[in-house]
This record gives structure tokens, sequence and C-alpha cells, in this order.
């Protein structure tokens, strides 16, 4: 019998204690453990149409299997923050998936568990605080309006993916290390791009040789990784070599190099500080570029709310970079990002493995199992999102009501993401500092997503500049 058909008589269900109550075993619907190949095929084709389909068909909780790896799709608000905050000691990111992300990365604060993460958050914390990031603000300005002085006259294109990948790039690595890595720019986004498409690609892949064997994909991952540790080890002498007064720098390597454990009194090791820095250059960079590119492809899209986004650029900044004083009045500009993320999340799945027998939505999901929760998916829910196709920086406004969860491009409860107020930010004065100046257009040219690690329009984003009357 097929899994997901009904059996004729009452199912046979193994009693487990769940807290304090009895719940009988209920095995969730979703697609056959033997179409591995199928759903891995599917997967690799079209991984947002593939998960799209399995919540429409099998329902909010949704089991599939691709080997021995048994997922469940978590699609309602509540299972979500059920897994992420109210039941999070019993989901841990002990996940193939994060296995392959941390070749990559290492063990910074979006890879790590437990106690070592706890203490590299208190550690990094105070870096983040709104006060902190708040300084960045005249960076992330001057560094756009630089950005526009290399466009060209109206009726030109550019390639908008490229372009805020550039931007991001030299914003992060400014505040990160007080240096302009101009001359590396390029050199780094390609090391990015391959961590990007070599862990999607480990993740995707059933059987994968160990990263010591020589064959061309490990050594182009060494390459890429031994990229950065060069660059982090290069900057974090340069900071020492200047001695104690220059790490007390308000730059995030400054403070990093500063900061200290309040409970232990402990600063972080070389190898600590590596993995933290590649998160955040790497993953720092990345994730806020695909959500700028998607955000200006939509307004070309729309508008009558690309107008309204640049008449309020245009009142607010005239024709100088943005500030930190300037945020209060580029609320639209925040609406129209926060909505460009709720259809266009820049990281559309997020994983976590069951440790622990749990019940979800009146399914089991069992130990040893993984569950996944799609951003991509969960936004753009009909029974949460009323018309959620619908392009409508409004649902955003002040005073809107969003039940939790509804929304999590930044993911959420204790491990949500550190740099979410520095990336809304950025966001703010990006787009306001474009807006002021242009309009875009599309070129005609068919526009796809890539579901990598990040998703990245596919093959870049070019379009056409319109100068501002």
């Amino acid at each position: 019998m097929h899994e997901n058909q009904r059996s004729p008589g009452p199912p046979v269900v193994e009693a487990r204690c769940y807290g304090a109550h009895m719940t009988a075993k209920k095995r969730a619907p979703g697609v056959h453990a033997l179409s591995t190949l199928t759903t891995l095929r599917s997967l690799k084709k079209d991984a947002l149409g593939f998960l799209t389909g399995l919540r429409e068909k099998h329902g909010d909780v949704a089991r599939f299997q691709v080997g021995p790896y048994v997922t469940y799709l978590l699609s309602r608000p509540e299972h979500i923050k059920r897994v992420l905050v109210d039941e999070a000691p019993r989901y841990t990111k002990q996940t193939r998936d994060y296995d392959m992300l941390r070749l990559s990365l290492g063990t910074g604060m979006l890879t790590s568990e437990g106690e070592f993460w706890r203490r590299q958050r208190r550690i990094a914390q105070p870096a983040f605080h709104r006060q902190q990031i708040g300084g960045f603000a005249a960076t992330m300005g001057r560094l756009s309006r630089e950005m526009l002085s290399r466009w060209g006259d109206a009726g030109s294109s550019i390639d908008v993916a490229h372009e805020m990948m550039r931007v991001t790039l030299q914003i992060v690595s400014a505040t990160l290390f007080s240096v302009e890595l101009d001359s590396l720019i390029d050199e780094i986004g390609s090391a990015v791009a391959t961590l990007n498409r070599q862990t999607i690609e480990r993740i995707m892949t059933l059987v994968e040789l160990p990263v010591w064997v020589p064959t061309a994909r490990n050594r182009e991952l060494h390459a890429a990784t031994g990229f950065f540790d060069r660059l982090i080890a290069k900057q974090v002498a340069d900071r020492r070599a200047r001695g104690p007064s220059d790490a007390q720098q308000d730059d995030l390597l400054g403070m990093l190099l500063s900061a200290r454990d309040p409970e232990t009194g402990e600063g972080m090791s070389d190898t600590q500080l590596r993995d933290e820095a590649v998160t955040m250059l790497a993953a720092g960079h990345e994730t806020t570029a695909n959500a700028l590119a998607w955000c200006l492809h939509l307004l070309a899209q729309h508008p009558e709310i690309e107008r309204r986004l640049g008449e309020e650029a245009a009142n607010v900044l005239g024709d100088r970079a943005a500030t930190l004083e300037d945020l209060p009045r580029l609320g639209y500009a925040k609406q129209v990002f926060q909505e460009s993320m709720r259809l266009y999340p820049p990281v559309w799945a997020i994983g976590r493995g069951c440790q622990e027998d749990d019940e979800i939505g009146g399914y089991t999901i069992e130990r040893g199992a993984d569950v996944t929760m799609s951003p991509w998916v969960t936004q753009r829910h009909p029974d949460v999102w009323p018309d959620p196709l619908r392009f409508d920086p409004d649902r955003f406004a002040e005073g809107r009501d969003i039940p939790k969860f509804a929304y999590f491009p930044f993911s959420g409860g204790a491990r949500q993401c550190i740099g979410t107020g520095f990336a809304m930010m950025e966001g703010q004065i990006i787009l306001a500092t474009v807006l002021a100046r242009y309009r875009l257009a599309a070129t005609g040219r068919p526009v796809d997503h890539e579901a990598l690690i990040t998703l990245r329009p596919r093959g870049g984003l070019p379009m056409l500049l319109r100068r501002v009357a």
C-alpha cells in the first residue's frame, strides 16, 4: 500500500509518552520512501517547487526521504515556533546539511552548537548592539553613493545582482576590517560563490568522498577555504601588529579581538576568530545582496510602489549620502525590503535535527529525523498570508499584526541571525540611495531563481537604468 493511502481498518499504533501526556504514534503523509532517486532529481532541478508541491499535496507536516535521510517539511507558523523556540533543545544543528556547511565556514555562530555556541554569542553580542552597528550607517551610505558613480547613463544596462554583491562585499569588508579590499573583491566573490555552490552540491549528493581525497571538487573547496584562511589571518596579524590601542577600533574585527566572555573573561582563539570572520564576510554580504537584487526586480514590475519609494528617498536624502539619522524617515524603504524578503527570502530553508521523539500537528517526528522549515513556503502560504503572491509592502506598515513565525527570513528564537539589524539597516540605505537617483527596468530577459544555500537570480539580473527627472 502507498504510504499516503489510509488503512481500511483502525491503525495499529505505538503509545509513547511526550511530556506529561500519551499520544499515539502517527506517520505523516508524504513522498514514498522508495522514490529516493525521483525525489533527489526533483530537489536538484527545482527545490522550491518540490517543497511547495509537497505542502500543497500532503499538508503542513509532510515527509520525504532521500536514501537513509528522513525529513519533515513544517509549514505552519506554530510548528516552526515549536522547533525554534518552544522545544529548541530537542532540535539541533547536528545534521548532515550543517556538516557540509561546516566544511566551508567552520564552527562559527551559524554552525556551532551548545555551550560553545552560547559562549561565542555572549562574546560577539556587544559588537552587534544597535548603537554599535549604527556607527556603520555612514560607511554604508558612502559606499552606496560610490556604487552609483560607477553606473552609466540612462538606457545602459547593469547586472544588478553583480552590483549588489559588490557593494555589500565592500560594506562588510570596510565594517569588518576597516579596510576596503577592492583589489580582492572579485577573488572574494568567486570564493564565496564556490563555497555556496559546493555546499548545496554536497548536500544533494548521497555518497560524498572524504575531503582529504584529492578529487577536483575537494581541491576546489580547499582552494576557496585556504584563500579565506590567509585573508583573515593577515587581517588579524596586521591588527595585532599595530598594537592594543588599534585593536579597540569600532569595526567588527576590533570588537571581536577585544571582546571577552562576561562569565569567564576569555576571548576568542585564532580559529574562532577565523570562523566568525569568514561567516560574517561570506554569509554577511551574500544574503543581503540577493535580497536587494530580488527587491529591485520586484520594484521594476510595480511602478507605483517604485514611485512611492523613490519619492520618499528623494525627499529624505536629496543628493547626499544616507546617515543613521535618516532611517526613521525611510520607513517605506524598510517595508519594501521586508516584503521583498517575504517573497524572495535569501535563505530559503532552515533545518534542524530531531534529537528526541516529538509530536507536531498530530504526527510523530522521530528521533534521528530532520525537519525543514522553508521561509519560501510559509511566507507564501495561502492560509497564512492573504493574496500571498501579491507584492504589497503595506503588509509591514506600522501597527500591522504579523503572526509570529509567519515571517522568518532571519530564522528566529535564540538562534536568530545576529546580523539582522546590520542587514536591515544596509537594505534600507542601499535601496533609498538607488531609488533617489534611478529607476530600473527589466530587459525582457527571463528571470529565474537558483536555490543554492542562498536564493540567487540564475545567471545574474541585467536591468536598464532610467535616471530620475
